[in-house]
């Protein structure tokens, strides 16, 4: 079967995997709150192969054949769609109520996917009173250079569902790791235990935010420390994370006081231009 990809929001996550999806050769089709935000999603892509194309990287015809392969639709209206992605915000509640809005909607025998990055897939599935055939597909952005996939499949997920989402993550060319549904799944928690330990390490003034990176990034080959990781995907989001990984799974996932005091005051990293760090316009 060739899967056509639907995906449920046009944010960073949704349009990183579109872009990918559609460069791979699959049609796409994307949903939003309603068409114009679907449409925007859309304009946002083809800039970024505007912009491929003025670098030569991308050839006229090719951009045009990219832009042909996505198009954008009418909430509830999945055409022929086969497998799904949802792509909303990482809270438990919206996501249960998405999903029970989409199992009237999608078609006959379509691949469930949410993107979570560390809620627990079964509970999701279970607030959404659906059948049990939901499964995590945790991507990493860029999707294009992060290629990897966290495919978290539940006790209760049907194998050949389980199969599709692996099927789906080669087309894609992605890698695919399996992993035990829970709090958190695997990269979640062991990126946040190295960010968590470096916030420490900064409130107990053992040495800079920079300092602290350049022993992760020269020292140990990451490509970003883990304070300059954090600022990138919001402190506020590793906040609302670390809270639920803390119910969960104990004090090990403790927030430093420093963190707190951050998203307290709107330093969030990137995205406002200060976290740890500070974020030039030019950066942002």
């Amino acid at each position: 079967m060739t899967e056509v990809l639907g995906i449920l929001g046009p944010g960073v996550l949704g349009l990183s995997l579109a872009q990918w999806a559609a460069e791979q050769g699959l049609a796409v089709r994307l949903m939003g709150r309603d068409r114009p935000h679907a449409e925007r999603g859309l304009s946002a892509l083809a800039q970024r192969w505007a912009v491929l194309t003025a670098k030569g990287k991308l050839s006229p015809g090719a951009r045009e054949g990219l832009e042909s392969r996505v198009r954008a639709l009418d909430p509830g209206d999945w055409e022929d769609a086969t497998a799904v992605l949802e792509a909303t915000p990482e809270d438990p509640h919206l996501k249960a109520e998405v999903w029970k809005d989409l199992a009237r909607s999608l078609p006959q025998g379509a691949l469930r996917l949410t993107g979570s990055s560390a809620l627990p897939v079964a509970a999701i599935a279970r607030q959404a009173g659906l059948d049990g055939g939901l499964l995590g597909f945790h991507l990493f952005v860029p999707v294009r250079n992060m290629r990897v996939v966290e495919l978290v499949a539940p006790a209760e997920a049907p194998p050949e569902a389980v199969d599709r989402a692996r099927r789906l993550g080669g087309t894609l060319g992605l890698q695919v790791v399996e992993v035990r549904d829970g709090a958190g799944y695997a990269a979640a928690r062991m990126s946040l235990a190295l960010g968590l330990e470096a916030m420490r390490l900064l409130e107990e003034g053992v040495a800079s935010a920079a300092d602290l990176d350049l022993l992760m990034t020269v020292g140990y080959g990451h490509p970003r420390g883990p304070i300059e990781l954090s600022d990138r995907v919001g402190l506020d989001l590793r906040l609302t994370i670390v809270d639920r990984l803390r119910e969960a799974l104990g004090e090990r996932f403790e927030a430093p006081r420093i963190l707190r005091e951050r998203v307290a005051r709107g330093d969030v990293g990137l995205k406002s231009g200060r976290g740890f760090l500070d974020w030039p316009e030019e950066d942002r």
